[in-house]
């Protein structure tokens, strides 16, 4: 594709493309390789922007667009089309402390611009373990999650307006500042957990919030599963909805990042069914957190939960934290196999139950490590069988019992193509083909992203 090359070039300067070997040896994620992209472009502007995407479709040839490359489901992977990096694509526009909003380029990370809210006295509710390489572009482009949707939302909620390109290069200026904004269809939504396969977001506008005055953390262990959606209603009733987050970690997986090699040592003793990290966000330091100790004291003494430490410092909310972001214990059980899903609360432990039998039926020496946003609903899944290739019979047991309790495949991280074989467990034929109708007005040469999300017509799926 020389004539392409010439034209990115052309567009992008000499700094702005790496093809060959060293766009070979970007191709990696912090998890896997992302095949062998023809170049990756990397523009400074939306204007570049479009025109990488108007060269491509001249020639023919897919884009698979990249931001912080910490996705899990093979979202990004490029092998054969042009890499379009929105790395250079980092700045914070604009910050309007009175509407309480920010606009933000593409390729700035969630960390970057939640301290740059935070310089402001502002505050941007999303939260998540790669919030230093995530992208606001990649968790849009996938609806992410995180540790604070129980109160604030997915990203969609933070989201107020977006500048988008489509596949023809054509700029969609949406870069709306209201909250209130009803004048017909929502475009933005359409982008949203598109995972760049309608478009590519460059531009958005952010929703932030006043900064807290308060944080509370305590960490807590419960002896049954029963006792969990007891202690969250409790805590949603009880701390004036201030609660934030409420992390769940089977034994297993507190095991794990408690143990050496693990830096982590145990806040609680082992040996509990379930430890739970809770936090609470308020405007009144000091009678926020007499409320916090009051509400988790009278859990206490009622039996609801075992035991309690509560964060005195920043230092220990830290630590309390980092047991619950050290997921990369989980590697030590071997090859690792790693799903996000979500299901009806009720539903959660017959949920776990099944899975495990089915796995020790199966493979009796396999592993199964469990831990998630409990209170959205949301569980990570890690397993372990010791053979990479059982993969597909690994999947079967994660996702039909799922499907049979109305579920979804992805709670978080997105279809990708990892996913995309089990589109139907968690959605129906006709939102599917709307899908598939959508896909086709916006981008009818399959270039953007393609193969993400939506298989080819004539590939099988899982049912």
């Amino acid at each position: 594709m020389p004539q392409l090359l010439n034209d990115l070039e052309r567009i992008l300067g000499p700094d702005g493309l790496l093809a060959g070997e060293a766009a070979a040896e970007r191709a990696f994620s912090l998890w896997t390789r992302l095949g062998t992209p023809l170049a990756v472009a990397r523009p400074r502007s939306t204007a570049e922007v479009a025109g990488v995407l108007r060269a491509a479709r001249a020639a023919g040839v897919g884009v698979s667009p990249w931001g912080g490359l910490t996705g899990l489901v093979d979202g990004a992977f490029a092998d054969g089309t042009v890499a379009l990096s929105l790395e250079r694509m980092t700045a914070v526009e604009e910050l309007d402390r009175d509407g309480s909003s920010m606009t933000v380029q593409a390729g700035c990370t969630v960390a970057a611009a939640a301290e740059a809210a935070e310089a402001a006295g502002l505050f941007l509710p999303l939260d998540l373990g790669s919030r230093g390489s995530a992208t606001i572009g990649g968790t849009i482009s996938t609806n992410a999650g995180g540790n604070r949707v129980l109160r604030f939302g997915m990203m969609r909620d933070m989201v107020l307006g977006l500048e988008v390109v489509l596949a023809d290069g054509t700029v969609v200026e949406g870069l709306n500042h209201l909250i209130k904004n009803n004048t017909g269809y929502d475009l933005k939504q359409l982008f949203i957990g598109s995972e760049g396969t309608l478009g590519v977001v460059t531009r958005a506008v952010l929703r932030l919030r006043q900064k807290p005055a308060s944080q509370n953390t305590g960490f807590v262990a419960v002896q049954d599963f029963d006792a969990l959606p007891r202690l969250l209603r409790r805590l949603e009733a009880e701390l004036a909805g201030q609660l934030s987050a409420f992390e769940v970690m089977w034994p297993e997986f507190y095991d794990l990042v408690t143990t050496p090699p693990a830096l982590g040592r145990p806040v609680l003793e082992p040996g509990y069914a379930f430890y739970v990290l809770v936090e609470t966000l308020g405007a009144d330091p000091e009678g926020d957190q007499a409320r916090f100790e009051a509400v988790l004291g009278g859990a206490l003494e009622d039996g609801l939960i075992a035991d309690a430490a509560l964060a005195k410092s920043q230092a220990e909310r830290d630590r309390m934290w980092a047991l619950r972001d050290d997921v990369g214990q989980t590697g030590r059980h071997g090859p690792i196999l790693a799903f996000d899903v979500s299901l009806p609360l009720s539903e959660m432990e017959s949920y776990v139950a099944e899975v495990r039998r089915a796995i020790a039926a199966r493979w009796p020496e396999g592993k199964l490590t469990v831990f998630g946003h409990l209170g959205d609903g949301n569980l990570h899944l890690i397993a372990s069988v010791g053979d990479r290739s059982a993969k597909p019979q690994v999947e079967q047991a994660i996702y039909d019992p799922l499907r049979r309790r109305g579920g979804s495949v992805s709670a978080e991280h997105g279809v990708g193509l990892q996913k995309r074989a089990w589109l139907a467990h968690s959605r129906s034929p006709a939102e599917i083909a709307l899908m598939r109708t959508l896909k086709q007005a916006l981008d009818p040469q399959n270039l953007l992203n393609p193969g993400k999300v939506l298989a080819p017509t004539e590939e099988p799926t899982a049912v």
